[in-house]
């Protein structure tokens, strides 16, 4: 489940390597006394709650609050943190090194001797809390940064966050209770967007149905609600007619792979929404296409 969300402004540079130093030895020190006091699960818990999370980071060197936070200081629990002293490893990180998560996550499952399945399943967690929060939650943040904690229990706790112009909005995940990756989840914040798709909300029930019946009756059939290149749309006219520009007509094109993506899934017949998203390819174009259609030809508009 999803434990909370909190908003930060978006600040760049690194911090100095001899305050990086320091945040490492002191988020080992703190770590393994909360760890030594209350146990790994305790730990996980609080680092799923954003503000005892961002309370650690200004304790460990942050003078101010900042999409900095986030990343310094999963970097310094990454570096104090020892599979083999604390249980508990983490994976993934910044940029390019959030897709090593799967990688790192097989090697540290080798480490706590995990099941091949429970492996397979805790990988699985680190891709759909990320698809979630990037896809089926569009509400212009982009994720650049992922953070997976595993313990040699095969719990798990997400520390990811994404980026508008502006603004980075931190998101937290616990494996504690976890029903399913499809359920409500509230974003409680200052920022509060004007657009926004929320694929996973109890609104979008019917939505999500729709679009899975779409897909599983053969996507031939939604060729004809697709941009194409000579194709004429209400907004081609909008200077003679004036419309309102909130729909985005034009939003509907898949990309170049689209149609190849929803005829995969076709194949594969997904039995459930979860199901479907988690396949390959299916990102935020297939996923808000499919719920324009189960507005405007269904009726079923999502949340």
């Amino acid at each position: 489940m999803r434990t909370g969300t909190v908003c930060l402004p978006l600040h760049s540079g690194k911090a100095p390597p001899w305050l990086f130093k320091r945040m490492v030895k002191l988020a080992g020190g703190i770590s393994e006394a909360l760890i030594y006091e209350y146990g790994q699960d305790e730990f996980l818990k609080r680092l799923s709650d954003p503000y005892w999370f961002q309370a650690l980071s200004c304790v460990l060197g942050f003078d101010w609050h900042s999409s900095g936070t986030t990343t310094t200081t999963c970097g310094a629990l990454k570096m104090a943190l020892s599979p083999e002293v604390h249980g508990i490893a983490v994976a993934g990180g910044k940029g390019a090194v959030s897709r090593k998560a799967p990688e790192e996550i097989e090697e540290s499952a080798e480490v706590f001797s995990l099941s091949p399945d429970k492996t397979e399943r805790l990988k699985y967690s680190s891709r759909m809390s990320a698809k979630v929060d990037n896809s089926c939650i569009q509400d212009g943040y982009q994720l650049y940064h992922h953070c997976f904690f595993l313990t040699e229990k095969g719990d798990w706790a997400v520390v990811q966050q994404g980026m508008n112009v502006d603004y980075a909005r931190r998101y937290h995940w616990l494996s504690d209770s976890m029903i399913g990756f499809i359920e409500p989840h509230g974003i409680c914040c200052d920022m509060k967007e004007e657009e926004v798709l929320d694929m996973t909300a109890n609104e979008s029930e019917s939505c999500r149905k729709i679009s899975l019946d779409l897909v599983k009756d053969n996507p031939a059939h939604l060729m004809k609600y697709f941009k194409h290149s000579k194709q004429l749309v209400l907004f081609d006219f909008e200077n003679g007619f004036g419309l309102p520009p909130r729909h985005h007509l034009t939003d509907i094109d898949l990309g170049k792979h689209g149609m190849e993506v929803l005829k995969k899934a076709y194949e594969l017949q997904p039995s459930n929404y979860e199901e479907l998203i988690s396949l390959a390819g299916m990102g935020p174009k297939k996923i808000r296409a499919l719920a324009l259609i189960s507005d405007l030809v269904y009726g079923s508009a999502p949340s």
